[in-house]
């Protein structure tokens, strides 16, 4: 009973030890998976507007589409982490970054879901989890809240500077 007045009646509360910086991530929904991407790399979130296919292009690119004027090369997340094409989505967003070029694209994604701020201590980094024998795209995993499952963490602007080459 003193430890229930001591703690009030929600139990012991967890200490909250200085993990690091804490870092923002977009988390987004993939086909069945969910991805986290870094909040720092993404321009601006958009309900997808009409693309026009462009012939010869990469297999994840979807094509190009105007946003405001300018022009804008659209790559399909699941394509370009080999989920094959989305069925048709309202909640699907195409979420604006530019690459190391400069050169804005376009990610389409099904759904965007939260932002979740992780510490040092909640990411574990790609070669420590996964080996040597990973995608450069994919920076680690997230663990935001024990029992949440975790998220997959993925470079932006590397997965659209590195496309695979035309067909």
């Amino acid at each position: 009973m003193a430890d229930l007045a001591k703690h009030g009646a929600r139990g012991p509360r967890r200490a909250l030890a200085h993990q690091g910086p804490v870092r923002e991530f977009l988390v987004l929904r993939v086909g069945p998976e969910d991805y986290g991407v870094e909040l720092t790399s993404i321009r601006e979130i958009l309900s997808p507007p009409p693309v026009t296919f462009v012939p010869r292009a990469p297999p994840a690119v979807l094509g190009v589409c105007s946003v405001r004027g300018l022009l804008v090369t659209v790559v399909e997340l699941r394509r370009r982490l080999g989920l094959g094409p989305a069925p048709a989505s309202r909640r699907a967003r195409l979420l604006l970054t530019t690459g190391t070029s400069g050169e804005v694209f376009g990610v389409q994604v099904d759904e965007v879901k939260q932002v979740v701020r992780l510490s040092d201590g909640e990411l574990e980094l790609a070669n420590t989890v996964f080996g040597g024998d990973v995608a450069d795209h994919v920076l680690g995993i997230g663990r935001p809240k024990p029992g949440d499952g975790v998220i997959v963490l993925l470079d932006l602007v590397r997965l659209v500077d590195h496309l695979p080459e035309t067909v």
